[in-house]
């Protein structure tokens, strides 16, 4: 394709893929897409061998980040891990336990806290971003607020293009003024961080939103894990889509078997809107967990990024027994995962996937072009 945003960022067909697995960025810009590594599951040691791994193995095709530089968070420059530790009140780690233990489960209670400090606390996520722009990125994307002057500001010098993640037309016209040069236009049917508006409403009222402030291009996201999908987003005037959790089910994604099980098995019903995973509304695959912590008398979730230093280890260890076979287990795991999980019906490679979505585009715009007359 030759629109705005495939000469901005060098995609060749405008499906963007977000995955926190280096393979499936590799994989999805291989075939033709466009892979964006979501860069909050790794510590500044890491990302730097994931990133060297994935330019070894695009074989020269573009590949974007994502790195989180929240607008609000309980957590301050200098912050260091005994900080974080002693923020998080006691009576939610004994909740944490007793959760575990309900569906057979056992944790320690020193093992609740994640030790490591949030990549989204502000010195880390500077240190990922100094990481990131010494890679030949194509995409630096920002979500959870407007992207702050020093990320803009950094990735223009270094001549990358700027994403900004949005969930209403008032936090696009705040993107756009900030200077960002791509909106992601998420609605509320997306898995992980979302709003409330969905995609269908929100897509086309950001664009007329930014349409006066040097109208720069929007991906629709959202719901969408299909090529006809795709066209329809491109109909209203997106110029391509952001997607995550049709990637999660690929086999070439480090999904645990059991979340690949219970995503297969979901209808677009099946996954719930929550702070208790970080605090902040995210959609998830719905569980026990989510219904424990909703009950009247379970403490309130934590501000992010404290929520996820809580659940992080809690949920891989539920995951873990779960792997083992563990029934109560097996009910409480639960993961990112957005209402377009009703149309994943099978394990594909991210490869085939993408394959899929160039030939379900084809024939949406082929049958459009037939029921106009054209």
């Amino acid at each position: 394709m030759d629109n705005a945003l495939c000469r901005l960022t060098g995609a060749e067909f405008p499906l963007f893929a977000f995955s926190h697995c280096r393979d499936v960025v590799a994989a999805v810009s291989r075939a033709g897409g466009f892979g964006v590594l979501g860069c909050s599951s790794y510590g500044s040691h890491e990302l730097e061998a994931e990133l060297a791994w994935i330019d070894a193995h695009v074989d020269g095709k573009p590949y974007g980040v994502d790195i989180l530089f929240p607008a609000t968070q309980s957590a301050a420059p200098g912050m260091t891990m005994d900080d974080f530790s002693a923020a998080i009140p006691a009576g939610h780690v004994d909740f944490v336990v007793d959760l575990l233990d309900w569906h057979d489960v056992k944790i320690r209670p020193d093992e609740v806290i994640r030790q490591r400090v949030p990549p989204t606390a502000p010195d880390e996520a500077e240190r990922l971003l100094d990481i990131a722009l010494r890679h030949p990125i194509r995409l630096i994307a920002n979500a959870l607020g407007v992207a702050p002057p020093l990320m803009i500001e950094r990735a223009k010098a270094a001549g990358v293009p700027v994403a900004a993640l949005v969930g209403t037309k008032e936090h696009a016209i705040k993107q756009a003024k900030a200077g960002v040069d791509i909106i992601v236009a998420q609605g509320g049917e997306a898995g992980g961080h979302c709003g409330d508006v969905a995609t269908m409403v929100l897509v086309p009222e950001v664009i007329r939103a930014v349409a006066g402030l040097g109208a720069p291009p929007v991906l629709a996201a959202g719901g969408i894990v299909t090529g006809s999908q795709m066209a329809g987003a491109m109909a209203m005037g997106a110029q391509g889509v952001w997607t995550g959790t049709v990637w999660l089910a690929t086999s070439d994604a480090e999904t645990s078997p059991v979340i690949r099980e219970k995503m297969i098995a979901a209808t677009s019903s099946g996954t719930i809107r929550s702070r208790a995973r970080t605090g902040k509304p995210c959609r998830l695959l719905d569980s026990p967990w989510h219904t424990a912590w909703n009950a009247p008398d379970a403490p309130k979730p934590l501000p992010f990024p404290l929520m996820p230093l809580i659940c992080v280890p809690a949920l891989n260890k539920t995951l873990r027994a779960a792997e083992a076979g563990v029934e109560g287990a097996f009910k409480l795991a639960t993961y990112e995962s957005g209402q377009g999980v009703g149309l994943i019906e099978s394990v594909k490679s991210a490869t085939a996937v993408v394959q899929d979505f160039k030939q379900e585009f084809a024939e949406a715009f082929e049958q459009f072009l037939t029921q106009v007359g054209v």
